[in-house]
């Protein structure tokens, strides 16, 4: 059926990705977006945004007023949460468009130790659905569910009212692994595993705009720095998504019941972008990618074929705009954009949050600008509570 086969190609590239050549010319990576164009990293949904709130808003968040989904977003807000304990639950049905029955779950959890000191922590998963089995002769060999997931912890504090850092450890494991996806050469795929860091910072500061009380924020989030992931005992290592995320937000309170918030953030990957080969593997244009993890990151800053023209299109670009009455309703909207050279993937999303005492529930729906793209239609649901603390004025 082809759902099957468009599950096969999406496991297939999400596991083997560099050092595979399908059939197709183009097809959809796990991210979404098109891994003809892509530039190649092992596990990308990574990179997925969770979140039903910034889910609307364009997939911006580095800068966003704190909740407790910062553990993704930017985990250096964390200090700034007002409750003790704060929790949030997501769910989005993913890439329907192409298969049934995968999806991604989120939790995510933070508690202030005191004013200064919030630690927090989180599960995503990522599941693929069921895959039939079968042998040469079309046997039913059973079914079998691939799966990734990734859990982390994040220590945030605050220096002074403006400014805060942030640190997070985390496993991510891979479990794609069956004969089906064997690696060729006698060896038996297997799940992968791999640790990763990041460091994240957040700046606002209260301030008088338009006759009006506002709050500019800028945010800063390096992610998935982390080991290189195997899926066989002798293969090739490939690389984490590690990923810089920057941007700003700016909240006004034109009243007393209205507020709103702009913001956009700027996103790209932080490890080698492939180089042009010949037909006898040489490379005519760009830099050797087979480097370490430290080189990789910072030589993805000049490493593009061609050139800085090129490094700017890997950068890709996410406006937001988030309108909250009374803090009780929200109405949210935004775009993404990724260049056509770098995985293509460009829609607009909108939204909704619903606020009762301590509980929010958050909608978000996205719209692609590409005819037939798997990621058309897509949903995401957030359900989101804390408890214990004062609630923050300025928050949301």
């Amino acid at each position: 059926m082809k759902f099957l086969y468009s599950k096969a190609i999406i496991i297939c590239t999400s596991v083997l990705l560099p050092g595979v050549a399908l059939s197709q010319s183009s097809g959809t990576s796990t991210n979404g977006s098109n891994y003809s164009t892509a530039i190649p990293t092992a596990v990308p949904f990574l990179n997925i945004t969770p979140d039903s709130r910034s889910g609307a808003m364009g997939d911006a968040g580095v800068a966003l007023t704190p909740d407790v989904n910062a553990n993704y977003w930017n985990p250096a807000k964390l200090a700034y949460l007002e409750n003790n304990d704060n929790v949030s639950l997501s769910y989005s049905p993913w890439l329907r468009q192409l298969v049934p029955d995968i999806s991604l779950s989120y939790l995510s959890y933070a508690h202030k130790i005191d004013d200064r000191n919030t630690i927090g922590a989180s599960l995503r998963y990522f599941n693929y659905g069921t895959i039939q089995l079968t042998d040469n002769n079309q046997n039913n060999q059973g079914t079998y569910t691939p799966n990734e997931f990734f859990v982390s912890t994040s220590f945030a504090r605050k220096f002074g009212e403006t400014l805060s850092l942030g640190l997070t450890a985390g496993f991510v494991h891979s479990n794609l692994s069956n004969a089906y996806f064997a690696t060729g050469a006698g060896q038996q795929a297997k799940a992968g595993n791999a640790l990763s860091a990041g460091v994240s910072l957040y700046y606002n500061q209260p301030m008088q705009e338009f006759g009006t009380d506002g709050v500019f924020a800028f945010g800063a989030n390096i992610s998935n720095i982390g080991t290189k992931i195997s899926y066989s005992d002798a293969g090739p290592k490939y690389f984490l998504p590690a990923n810089l995320k920057l941007g700003v937000a700016n909240t006004i309170n034109l009243d007393d019941y209205n507020q709103i918030t702009i913001t956009v953030d700027l996103n790209k990957l932080l490890v080698p972008t492939p180089p042009i080969r010949d037909a006898d593997g040489n490379i005519i244009k760009g830099k050797d990618d087979n480097v370490s993890v430290p080189a990789g990151i910072f030589g993805s800053f000049a490493d593009a074929p061609g050139g800085f023209h090129e490094e700017l299109q890997e950068i890709t670009i996410s406006p937001g705009f988030e309108y909250w009455y009374n803090q009780l309703f929200a109405v949210r909207a935004g775009y993404f954009y990724q260049n056509a050279n770098k995985g293509g993937a460009h829609y607009l999303t909108a939204g909704i949050g619903l606020k009762y005492e301590s509980y929010t529930f958050d909608f978000s729906y996205l719209a692609a600008s590409q005819q037939n793209s798997p990621l058309a239609n897509t949903l995401r649901f957030t359900l989101s509570a804390s408890f214990g603390g004062d609630k923050n004025a300025r928050k949301r």
